[in-house]
């Protein structure tokens, strides 16, 4: 057997323990990799991080309940708990080089949290002293951990793209008291598009290649304070501001606007109207992610990840265009917001059947 197929095996002992919910079982296949000459590095990188990745997958295909999504992800957390106590982790922190002080932080409202105790655990393996401040972390209080420890380098993670202003304001808060920032995740876009744009000092894909960033020499400090606008000056023209600020009321006119369309709608149980309206405010909420970096590449990815999962659970794709005709001419009077509704619509069509444009049925599917 080769070393691939040998991480294969694991990973797939590691995910049927997972779905079914057994820590145990989990735990013990984690430890049994140890035991076989696998570092613990790799099982982290190339075992539990893709089985991660996999739950994630399997509940956009419609293979996964939410409930298996909740229950794998919480035993892929109680198996990075047992081996971040492992000896081997124990030792590794002990013995290893004195590289420095790094605080790893979720942005405020960022709740996937993988990722980032993941990136904790790796780099202390390779020497850091790591503050792991885990999931939601608000921007002052990251301040002041930092005012405190006097950490050399906050490495910052963010999965959803809605959270990229709040990532904006936390990492140049970072760099205003003179410490570099490292992001990662996946919402900073494709090879960290965002990050660079945002200002931050390094972007990392994944564990590996940030502890292989930051052996490869310190960060440069940062110079001078900055305002967002300094980074991106199209903010200037307040849209992203006015659809962020009403999001709330582009609801209500948006859902409004589909009951007159739609009279079947007066049927709705108040959980499908909920589900409605909340799936609504994701499109609008995505929609001012994209005014913010001025991308409309952000609004179709989530458009079409959107259209794929409706299309697994048999909801038509096409049921997200009135909801996108109705909030374009709310917005019509919005340049920017106007060409990004646009190619929404365009990516929407791509991925739909022609006879597809019923309004959204209360699914709840896109949270």
């Amino acid at each position: 057997m080769t070393h691939a197929d040998g991480l294969s095996a694991w990973r797939e002992k590691l995910w049927d323990a997972a779905v079914a919910g057994d820590e145990y079982a989990a735990t013990d296949a984690a430890l049994a990799a140890l035991d076989q000459d696998i570092s613990l590095e790799t099982l982290l990188l190339d075992v539990v991080a893709p089985v991660q990745a996999r739950v994630g997958q399997e509940w956009e295909s419609n293979q996964i309940t939410v409930a298996q999504e909740h229950t794998a992800t919480a035993v892929n957390e109680r198996v990075l708990a047992a081996l971040a106590h492992h000896p081997a982790a124990r030792a590794a922190a002990a013995n290893g080089p004195a590289l420095g002080r790094i605080a790893v932080a979720c942005i405020d409202g960022e709740w996937h949290a993988m990722p980032a105790r993941i990136l904790a655990e790796v780099l202390r393996l390779r020497g850091w002293r790591v503050d792991y401040l885990g999931a939601q972390v608000p921007t002052p209080h990251l301040i002041t951990h930092l005012h405190r420890t006097a950490c050399d380098v906050v490495a910052l993670s963010s999965s959803i793209p809605t959270r990229l202003p709040g990532a904006h304001a936390a990492i140049t808060a970072c760099q205003a008291t003179g410490t570099p920032v490292m992001a990662g995740g996946a919402a900073f876009g494709p090879d960290g598009l965002y990050a660079r744009l945002l200002g931050a000092d390094a972007w990392a894909a994944d564990g590996a290649a940030a502890a292989d960033r930051l052996a490869a020499g310190p960060l440069p400090r940062p110079v001078a304070p900055r305002q967002a606008v300094d980074d991106l000056p199209h903010l200037d023209d307040q849209e992203y501001t006015m659809v962020s600020r009403s999001a709330r009321s582009l609801v209500r006119d948006v859902m409004g606007g589909l009951e007159e369309r739609v009279p079947a709608m007066a049927d709705y149980t108040p959980q499908q109207r909920r589900h409605t309206a909340e799936d609504i405010l994701h499109i609008v909420e995505f929609l001012a992610a994209a005014l913010y970096v001025d991308d409309p590449g952000l609004f179709t990815r989530f458009l079409t990840w959107t259209a794929g999962v409706l299309t697994a659970r048999g909801v038509p794709a096409g049921t997200l265009l009135p909801a996108l005709d109705l909030l374009g001419r709310r917005l019509e009077d919005f340049p920017r917001a106007s060409a990004l509704i646009t190619h929404g619509r365009d990516a929407v069509r791509a991925a739909a059947s022609p006879t597809d444009a019923t309004p959204l049925p209360g699914h709840g599917k896109i949270a």
